[in-house]
């Protein structure tokens, strides 16, 4: 530890952002920080983290797991991080989880797997069970949908999400007609589509992120399967919509806890604080930054309810936390977040919410 990291520890909480800066995910990198650091602002302009400033340090979570974990684990060891937050891929945190046991509180604010059970980690995104068995269910009810293909990535988050998504089907009586999993930046192969389309399914799920999914769903319409077969996701946002343009959207939905169309008091005013500090230019909106002013959020909480991010403490008071956000009331159950989920169908290049799951 340096010999400057005590005074600054003592006069303010250093909070690690781990945030996609390249690499398919790093579509959305840009609005997270621009949305960090509005709450960075906001919280600063008040008491910030229990009287102490808050301050940021970017990391580049779009790297390889173990380059993103080499460089926490340094600012750790430098004294220089108090806690640690942020929206990357579940692979990203397996890794930090067991570097950060024992040191700082981690809020993983990413849509995730499920299951998550180390000291220290606060999951405050939404799991599979909220988010994908009722869109499901929904979308049976409402289109007909009985049969399913899934395209995904081949890592953690889209291959525990398929096992969850065979229990889902069984329970609501539909199929899950096959499956196609690829690295991570190569789901721009033509023929994906084509083997989703031949598998005669109605519907297809994808389980891919970011420039992944743009790719897909560009490749997708190029066979115009966009007219006749519906998709979902559950990690689809606005500069996806975006980036794959108005003639990729059609039949197009997705499920989260917030969209930047969410018609709520605390979303509309979230959305101004934005467009004030940023400018009508900014980065869209999306769940993915929201998630990000959320975890920054639920570190300040924590650390009213715990007197501070002594991580013992933090994991004593986790359990009950709960507080407003833009996308509503969370509560914590444990160490994962509860929170109302949306159903959005595509419209154009943005959403439109057509349920409260």
């Amino acid at each position: 530890m340096s010999a400057s990291a005590p005074h600054r520890r003592s006069e303010v909480y250093r909070v690690g952002m781990v945030i996609p800066l390249q690499g398919p995910g790093g579509i959305f990198g840009p609005s997270c920080m621009a949305v960090s650091e509005l709450a960075r602002r906001e919280l600063n302009a008040g008491a910030g983290f229990g009287g102490r400033e808050i301050q940021l340090e970017f990391i580049d979570g779009g790297r390889d797991p173990r380059a993103v974990t080499a460089e926490v684990s340094d600012l750790l060891d430098a004294g220089a991080l108090d806690a640690i937050s942020g929206w990357h891929i579940s692979s990203i945190r397996r890794h930090l989880a067991p570097v950060v046991r024992g040191r700082v509180p981690y809020v993983y604010t990413s849509l995730y797997e499920g299951g998550e059970v180390s000291s220290n980690v606060y999951c405050s995104g939404e799991s599979p069970e909220q988010q994908i068995y009722p869109a499901m269910r929904w979308l049976r009810d409402h289109h007909g949908v009985r049969s399913w293909y899934v395209v995904g990535a081949d890592y953690i988050w889209p291959l525990r999400t398929y096992q969850l998504i065979g229990h889902f089907a069984a329970a609501l009586g539909v199929d899950i007609v096959g499956s196609s999993f690829v690295p991570m930046g190569r789901a721009d192969d033509p023929q994906l589509p084509v083997v989703a389309a031949e598998s005669r399914c109605q519907a297809v799920l994808t389980l891919l992120v970011g420039q992944d999914a743009v790719d897909f769903h560009r490749n997708f319409a190029a066979r115009d399967l966009h007219h006749r077969m519906l998709r979902f996701s559950p990690l689809m946002e606005e500069n996806m919509l975006l980036a794959g343009g108005a003639e990729t959207t059609e039949n197009l939905f997705a499920s989260a806890a917030y969209f930047r169309a969410l018609n709520t008091e605390s979303s509309l005013q979230f959305v101004g604080s934005y467009v004030n500090a940023n400018g009508y230019e900014a980065p869209a909106l999306n769940n993915m930054a929201e998630s990000c002013y959320q975890g920054i959020y639920a570190l300040s909480h924590l650390a009213r309810r715990a007197g501070g991010l002594d991580p013992t403490r933090c994991d004593a008071r986790i359990d009950g936390l709960e507080f407003d956000s833009p996308r509503g009331v969370v509560r914590f159950e444990g160490n994962q977040a509860r929170q109302q989920i949306y159903l959005a169908q595509a419209n154009g290049l943005d959403f439109e919410v057509v349920a409260a799951l």
